[in-house]
């Protein structure tokens, strides 16, 4: 942009030279006597209607498609437009400003006493032709009525232009000049800035508010994967950047952005559809004007694309040029948003005025003629058309020229004249000594400066068919967008339909508004179109970026066990609480089962055998009890047995603690109870041992033993050995309990309720004592296996502790190995089998003499003397 505007300037002095060379000269003193002002090339205006007070407008008439001669080495050749094609639809923004001129000036309220004047000129949609333009205003019309060199010019502001790349050449050629320009149609965010551009105005919003819009309509639509095309000047630079950095924030991303060039290039263009097709983008942004974006979609319609959902900016979406039939097909569906449309009453009367009858010398009405009837009004050799019959229709795409139901561009110049005219009203009304200006002057009716219409501009504020009209500080106007919707009309035509609003001055996210059921969508589809990089991820799941991808670009990963997701497109999974566990779906936290050896399949198995155990104990004792005077009773301590077999039915009872929830009493009886009756059996069985152990050895001469082991010996031996049992058991109960607790580290889905030793050493204390007592018992049975008798007891005492010292040690990584609930299940399982074991061995061989062979329950067989 800035070589285009070297070269613009470069340009203007072939329009325009002095003599005195000085760019001073030209604002306000006059030049010496001996100089002369000459104009070397003119360039005329469409239309001219004196005034007191002048303003200019410029409006891209024509489309100049074909660049301008760039070789310095000779004066270029004088501008025209007329060669080009006609636009209507700008052709009637100039008809709206000089129809607000003479209402302003038919006005007996606005402007009293006072007219309007202005000059229209063509821009040719290109910055050097409206540069030109700008500077012929400057000028004046022709040499007899340039005052450029005498005095001040009398233009005091000018409306326009259209493209935004245009209003910043002729805002900087105007800025020394301090000329206030009024926009219609520059929607550039960077023509806010009020360092660069500080006279420029606008009656349309800025590109900010627009851009806003576009990341918000995005969002709604959930379309996080578009595509963006802009044409290569600053109007879409600028907007394609300030798209970018409003997306930054959601979650939308761009698949693509290509630049359509000036002038088109079919090459670049074809490329750009190549990628369009090949994208999985189906929604794709296009900040563009109709007349530089019509070849680059003649060529997108010839490839024969569809199913894309356009999202149009203001300065396409209203674009009478697609309304035709063929366009459907490929824009149908088009979305985007339009400048607010208003109501001009007299629009419509004043345009059928406009015909080469009124106009017979004016070319742009004969070429108007032309383009709307494809007819020539005056035939010539030069046109080359069929003479007008009367009797023509208007051709079907330029059928909008007419159509002023719904002006948007043409209302935004009829706001910007009439705030010319307030702000000058304003200016008119201001009374000596308290004006604005140095010393609260007033400016002089007669001279009025630009730069004091500025001043009125920057203030002014009025209404104009309810609604208000002004400028921020930066010159921008009310951020108001109507939401335009490309939908099919009876004919097959594209109508531009109204289908919801953006309005800016409203609190952040209640801006937009839309109407979703009026809405067709691409291809004449009634549901919202799709345009996602990747599926949406399910409760359950979690979004995985993909490695070098752009975010909105991810794989679905299910949530881990224990985390849960329960809103679509979760980046992450939350973790449930302690206590709680995530469903099978991982879509909520449900709370976690928690686990203990119940009454169940295994609990009332063990249930059975620790009663069946106890039954049988009982039995036995009872049998004894019986038999209590037979000799096998007799012979065997049958006071120590009655111990054995209480000690035997409290640990086969004991094995029921730990069955059932864990409570605080409950995780201290398990352990000391089992202990302490452990204790009491291997005490008892010890001192059975002890006893045999010195019954057989006191028959040889000399040894008197047994006076030593009395029952009252035997029962401080079972005491002594138990209360040591009782005494670690007092002290572990003392320093640190057993305690119920909440196990979920083992099995996180869930709660496993558990006695803790508490103290560990403690515990294994409890059992090592009881593996000490069982390996003295079996040292001592064993060495007494040999002694005589029919009925040597030492040899079942020796089985029964080889059984529970097996059973035991076999415990010990059965429990450590065993999670929560089963190792109280294998601890009550090792109880209950070292009881059986100690029960059969001991006592089942008596049982069995007493039960079944009472014949050798006699002192002589035991002895093994019967047969002497």
């Amino acid at each position: 942009m800035t070589s285009l505007v070297l070269f613009s300037l470069l340009y203007s002095l072939s329009v325009l030279t002095l003599t005195d060379s000085s760019l001073s000269s030209i604002t306000t003193a006059a030049p010496p006597a001996a100089s002369k002002c000459t104009l070397l090339n003119s360039f005329q205006p469409g239309f001219v209607v004196q005034g007191d007070y002048v303003i200019g407008g410029i409006f891209p008439l024509h489309y100049n498609l074909k660049m301008p001669d760039h070789n310095d080495t000779y004066r270029p050749p004088p501008i025209n437009c007329n060669g080009h094609k006609l636009f209507p639809r700008a052709f009637r923004w100039a008809q709206t400003m000089r129809l607000a001129v003479e209402e302003i000036n038919q006005n007996p309220v606005l402007l009293p006493n006072h007219t309007l004047g202005y000059t229209i000129f063509d821009s040719c949609r290109y910055p050097l032709t409206g540069q030109s333009a700008v500077l012929s205003m400057l000028n004046g019309v022709n040499e007899e009525n340039s005052s450029m060199c005498t005095n001040s010019s009398s233009l005091l502001a000018v409306i326009g232009a259209s493209a935004s790349a245009l209003s910043i050449v002729l805002s900087r050629i105007l800025q020394p000049f301090r000329i206030p320009m009024i926009s219609y149609f520059s929607s550039c965010a960077c023509l806010s800035d009020r360092q660069k551009y500080p006279t420029f105005f606008r009656v349309i919003p800025s590109d900010d508010y627009q851009v806003k819009a576009f990341a918000q309509l995005l969002v709604h639509f959930n379309w996080t994967w578009v595509g963006l095309l802009r044409v290569n000047n600053d109007y879409g630079r600028f907007a394609a950047k300030g798209l970018l950095r409003e997306l930054q924030d959601t979650k939308v991303c761009v698949a693509y952005q290509k630049m359509i060039p000036l002038p088109y290039n079919r090459q670049a263009g074809l490329r750009i559809i190549k990628v369009m097709r090949s994208s999985t983008a189906k929604v794709v942004v296009v900040f563009a004007a109709e007349g530089q974006v019509t070849p680059f979609l003649r060529d997108y319609m010839t490839q024969n694309i569809t199913g894309i959902q356009w999202v149009a900016s203001e300065a396409l979406v209203t674009a009478s040029v697609f309304s035709g039939r063929e366009y459907y097909p490929y824009l149908g569906g088009t979305i985007g948003f339009g400048i607010r449309k208003g109501h001009i009453p007299r629009l419509g009367e004043f345009l059928q005025t406009v015909n080469p009858k009124r106009y017979p010398d004016n070319v742009l009405v004969h070429e108007l003629w032309e383009s709307l009837y494809g007819c020539s009004p005056f035939p010539s050799s030069v046109t080359q058309m069929p003479p007008c019959s009367g009797q023509e229709f208007l051709l079907e795409q330029h059928s909008a020229y007419m159509n002023t139901s719904s002006p948007r561009v043409a209302y935004n110049v009829y706001k910007a004249v009439y705030a010319i005219a307030h702000s000058l009203h304003n200016l008119l009304l201001c009374q000596p000594g308290r004006g604005p200006f140095q010393n609260k002057s007033c400016a002089q009716s007669n001279n009025i400066h630009p730069w004091q219409l500025q001043h009125y501009l920057q203030e002014v504020n009025f209404q104009i068919a309810g609604e208000e009209v002004d400028f921020d500080a930066k010159g921008d106007s009310v951020p108001y967008y109507d939401i335009i919707n490309w939908q099919r009309g009876p004919q097959g035509n594209i109508e531009f339909v109204n289908v919801g609003l953006f309005d800016g001055t409203k609190a952040v996210g209640e801006e937009l508004l839309i109407q979703e059921d009026a809405i067709m969508w691409a291809e004449h589809q009634s549901e919202v179109p799709v345009s996602v990089c990747s599926a949406s991820c399910l409760p359950g799941f979690r979004k995985a970026v993909r490695r070098g991808e752009p975010i909105c670009c991810f794989d679905c990963v299910p949530c881990d066990s224990g985390k849960i997701s329960n809103q679509t497109n979760s980046v992450d999974c939350a973790i449930c609480l302690e206590d709680f566990w995530s469903n099978n779906d991982r879509t909520a936290c449900i709370s976690k089962k928690v686990e203990y050896l119940t009454f169940d399949s295994l609990g009332i198995a063990l249930t059975v055998m620790s009663v069946v155990g106890a039954c049988f104990t009982l039995a036995v004792c009872g049998v004894f009890f019986c038999h209590r005077h037979t000799a096998i009773v007799r012979v065997n301590n049958s006071e120590l047995s009655f111990f054995i077999l209480f000690a035997l039915t409290l640990c086969f009872l004991c094995s029921l603690l730990f069955i059932g929830k864990p409570t605080y009493w409950s995780c201290m009886l398990r352990h000391t109870a089992f202990s302490i009756t452990f204790s009491l059996c291997i005490s008892c069985i010890l001192g059975k041992t002890l006893v045999v152990l010195a019954a057989f050895t006191a028959t040889r001469p000399g040894h008197n033993i047994m006076k030593w082991l009395g029952p009252k010996q035997q029962r401080t031996i079972i005491s002594s050995c138990t209360l040591v049992q009782v005494v670690i058991c007092a002290a572990w109960l003392i320093d640190v309990p057993p305690f119920p607790s909440r196990n979920t580290q083992y099995e996180h889905s869930k709660i496993i309720l558990e006695c803790s030793v508490g103290s560990s050493l403690a515990f294994w204390c409890v059992l090592g004592y009881i593996g000490l007592q069982a390996c003295l018992c079996f040292v001592l049975a064993f060495l007494a296996r040999r002694l005589p008798g029919n009925f040597n007891e030492a040899k079942f005492i020796t089985f029964s502790m080889l059984i529970f010292c097996a059973v035991w040690l076999a415990f010990i990584p059965a429990y450590i190995s065993s999670p929560g609930n089963y190792a109280d299940a294998v601890e009550s399982f090792a109880i209950l089998a070292s009881s059986f074991g100690l029960l059969f061995c001991l006592f089942a061989p008596k049982s069995y003499i007493i039960l079944l062979k009472p014949e050798k329950n006699t002192k002589q067989h035991l002895m093994g003397k019967e047969n002497k």
